[in-house]
């Protein structure tokens, strides 16, 4: 069975609560130095706000999203990470539903 390099290199978590009011937990793993882009969509497909937008080493994080600006609705969060030191691991693009309610 073929692995998927990136897969392994890369995890997105469910945030945490969810559904949450106002503030919520996503948490993310990179085995290898990346760039790394964490972006939260509204259900239409705007941009709503980057959470994280930087290089990262291998490791664990966690960005806590407030989202007090924000009406009631179903958002989305996607984790774009790409592979800086030479590897050969593919772009990893991941995309999670959130549910934030008043």
């Amino acid at each position: 069975v073929a692995t998927d390099a990136a897969s392994e290199a890369f995890a997105l978590q469910q945030n945490h609560p969810n559904p949450f009011n106002p503030t919520t937990h996503i948490s993310y793993g990179i085995s290898y130095i990346g760039q790394v882009s964490l972006k939260i969509f509204d259900l239409l497909g705007r941009e709503v706000t980057t959470l994280v937008d930087e290089t990262k080493t291998p490791g664990e994080y966690s960005v806590e999203w407030n989202a007090a600006s924000q009406p009631s609705g179903v958002y989305f969060y996607r984790l774009t990470a790409r592979q800086i030191d030479g590897g050969q691991a593919r772009p990893f693009v991941q995309t999670r539903k959130l549910l934030l309610l008043r």
